[in-house]
């Protein structure tokens, strides 16, 4: 921040710009305000848990109030109420992973708030078994393009006056270089490349846990032996994988497989259900995958699947 020793609070807005005359600008209300929402009803982020598609919604939150505080508030909302930490030993230790990197989902907020259109619609986070996903309205600036935002570009700001006090507030550094953090620390957690396009009006800036392809398989994300899984979804990577024994399952064990990828805790009954066969075959389906090296299982009851291999 400016030097703001000694100075009345009106002083201190004065210093970032947020004030015109006597008077308080617009981006002082989005930033500081008690009640941001008589100015500016949509001034919220919506979040909601959904399952496989966008029609399965599970649960949601509205979190509403000035910037700043939505920006810490959404931040406690996801790692109480929506993302899974997946928990690891190593010997004793218990070690606790981060779903997604943190950076990312930091600086995809923080993006959302800073270029969003504040007369627009609320600010849309959705989580899902494999991804999260934020959209804000308002499109890129003129001559701005998807592929622009992959490499390094000067910062642009939507809002520039709310940009400059996120700077002096230590959120955003006014280099542009947001949609690269993403990206980069994904990448340096082993995850798929991040997805930005445009749409409904707006922008939708998404990260994964892992790639699925056409099989239902997740592409070359695997399940360590110490348990490090996510939700369900496959989210670390080992090394020496079993070469070829993907190859050498059958379709309907090939399905099975798929089935555990998704959900590390999914049952026999489950699997049955999904698959339309009977127990004892599934049965067998799961022995197979176990002798061939494939899978183990962690626990009883209430364990959970293992993946030994790096699928292909």
């Amino acid at each position: 921040m400016p030097e703001t020793k000694g100075l009345a609070t009106f002083q201190i807005l004065e210093k970032l710009k947020l004030t015109d005359g006597k008077k308080l600008k617009r981006a002082a209300i989005i930033m500081f305000s008690k009640e941001p929402m008589r100015f500016y009803p949509n001034i919220q982020v919506k979040i909601g848990r959904f399952g496989k598609d966008a029609s399965d919604l599970k649960f949601h939150e509205v979190v509403e109030g000035n910037l700043v505080q939505m920006l810490h508030e959404v931040q406690i909302q996801l790692n109480y109420k929506f993302l899974t930490r997946p928990v690891a030993f190593e010997g004793f230790q218990r070690i606790e992973k981060d779903q997604y990197p943190i950076q990312a989902l930091r600086e995809m907020l923080l993006n959302a708030l800073v270029h969003r259109t504040y007369m627009g619609a609320t600010i849309q986070m959705r989580e899902f078994d494999d991804k999260l996903s934020i959209w804000n309205e308002g499109g890129l600036p003129f001559g701005l393009s998807l592929e622009d935002l992959k490499s390094d570009l000067n910062s642009r700001p939507r809002n520039p006056i709310i940009a400059n006090a996120c700077y002096f507030a230590g959120y955003i550094d006014t280099w542009g270089r947001g949609t690269l953090k993403i990206i980069n620390s994904c990448k340096e957690a082993g995850l798929p490349e991040p997805e930005i396009k445009e749409m409904k009006g707006g922008v939708e800036v998404t990260v994964f846990i892992s790639e699925v392809t056409e099989s239902g398989l997740a592409d070359g994300l695997v399940e360590n032996e110490t348990g490090g899984q996510t939700g369900g979804v496959i989210s670390s990577v080992i090394g020496g994988a079993i070469g070829g024994a993907i190859n050498v399952l059958t379709d309907r064990q090939k399905e099975v497989l798929g089935l555990i990828i998704s959900n590390n805790r999914i049952t026999y009954k489950e699997i049955v259900e999904k698959l339309s066969i009977n127990e004892s075959a599934v049965a067998d389906h799961i022995k197979a995958l176990k002798d061939k090296g494939v899978i183990k299982r962690s626990g009883k009851t209430s364990g959970q699947w293992l993946i030994l291999i790096d699928i292909k």
